[in-house]
């Protein structure tokens, strides 16, 4: 706020309305403890009228909001929601639609999936969201898994492990040679866990890091529920979930996770089988061996890349199901146009009314349009200037010629 107060210019402060919205992290607690919750938001509320922007509010969105302002950000950052012009006429192509993005975020305590399903088939009313953008109505399936954020899953994972051992769980989703101790009672404090809560007679349970890659995937497919589907198809825990259609942006931890193991520089996604093989490196390195490797990245997030890793890889292959053609087309994105990729911006657009329902009168043209009419322009000019300078420079020659 303090940098904002900076760069905008203070004319326009007053102008500038300002919006908070909280995500999982505070969906989880509010469910826990609802006063709690409210008092967050009032001190935030308190923190930020002070400012002299024109706050309008915090509030928490739920999971289907979040979800759909992530969709929301990717297309109209792609300028998927905007029809292609015809060349000569310059008006909009009907008949060249630009089919939307999917969109796939990860967080600390959920995670959302987005997209147009093929024949807008949804069986799931809860599910479904209508938007009526840019004249085109679009029909969107999206849920939000509350507690399948990385951290949370982590925490699920742990909960799940730590039932019969002694106090010293071995665990293949930490290096080799990485140790910590944690409190049962920190372990349990989620709502997300509470499913696993058993009384133990220990109060704390120390970590050990074998670093297996296959073992850690397979006590990660544990924390999905697939025993069960009341719909023609699901994800996991007895969710619908349409067949996948299109392309995907993954962004937030999705993105982040990927850019450390070096995924997000190439112009393609890696292959499936190559993702799979660097983890299985990476995740059986020494602990020892990756603090000198990677000296500058803080431990708590370097001892947790190794999970993250595999969960990413678990979450969209068995709980999105997406197979090794359609892995393909998922795109890691952390910018787009040099605008950050996340559920933000499709808050901010949604509450400023800044996409319109229907398509504008008049179609902004494209970039290389602009540029072609430019060039165009510019050598008609030269062209009309050499000739009248031949003209006026020798005009009794040109007209006996025509004579």
């Amino acid at each position: 706020m303090e940098r904002a107060r900076h760069v905008i210019p203070q004319s326009q402060h007053r102008d500038t309305p300002v919006y908070l919205g909280a995500t999982a992290g505070m969906r989880l607690l509010r469910r826990e403890n609802t006063p709690l919750a409210d008092k967050v938001l009032t001190e935030v509320t308190k923190s930020l009228s002070s400012y002299p922007f024109n706050f309008q509010g915090a509030r928490i969105i739920t999971g289907q909001e979040e979800g759909a302002y992530g969709w929301i950000t990717i297309n109209y950052l792609l300028g998927k929601f905007t029809q292609k012009l015809r060349w000569l006429n310059l008006k909009p192509n009907r008949d060249h639609t630009q089919e939307t993005y999917g969109a796939l975020d990860l967080g600390g305590a959920s995670t959302q999936i987005t997209f147009v399903p093929q024949n807008n088939s949804i069986e799931s009313p809860d599910n479904a969201l209508r938007f009526r953008l840019y004249g085109k109505n679009y029909s969107v399936y999206t849920h939000s898994f509350l507690c399948y954020g990385k951290d949370q899953a982590l925490m699920q994972k742990l909960a799940k492990d730590i039932q019969g051992t002694n106090g010293t769980l071995r665990d293949p989703c930490f290096h080799p040679g990485y140790t910590k101790v944690m409190n049962v009672s920190d372990l349990y404090k989620s709502p997300c866990t509470k499913k696993f809560e058993t009384t133990l007679q220990l109060h704390q349970f120390q970590i050990q890091g074998t670093g297996n890659y296959q073992q850690c995937q397979q006590s990660i497919l544990q924390l999905f529920n697939n025993s069960y589907c009341p719909y023609s198809q699901c994800s996991f825990d007895g969710i619908f979930l349409p067949p996948l259609k299109g392309d995907f942006g993954a962004f937030s931890a999705f993105y982040y996770v990927m850019e450390f193991l070096n995924f997000t520089s190439l112009e393609e996604t890696p292959s499936q089988e190559k993702v799979t093989a660097t983890m299985e490196n990476f995740c059986s390195q020494t602990w020892e061996e990756l603090k000198i490797n990677f000296g500058e990245v803080k431990e708590k997030y370097l001892s947790e890349y190794c999970f993250s890793g595999t969960y990413i890889l678990s979450l969209l292959l068995n709980g999105y199901h997406f197979t090794a053609d359609s892995w393909k087309h998922i795109h890691f994105m952390g910018k787009i146009r040099s605008s950050n990729v996340g559920w933000t911006l499709g808050y901010m657009l949604n509450l400023t009314n800044m996409i319109p329902a229907e398509q504008p009168l008049s179609t902004p043209l494209p970039h290389s349009t602009y540029v072609f009419l430019m060039v165009l322009f510019s050598l008609i000019l030269v062209i009309v200037a050499i000739i009248g300078m031949f003209i006026f420079h020798k005009p009794s020659d040109f007209w006996k010629d025509r004579v």
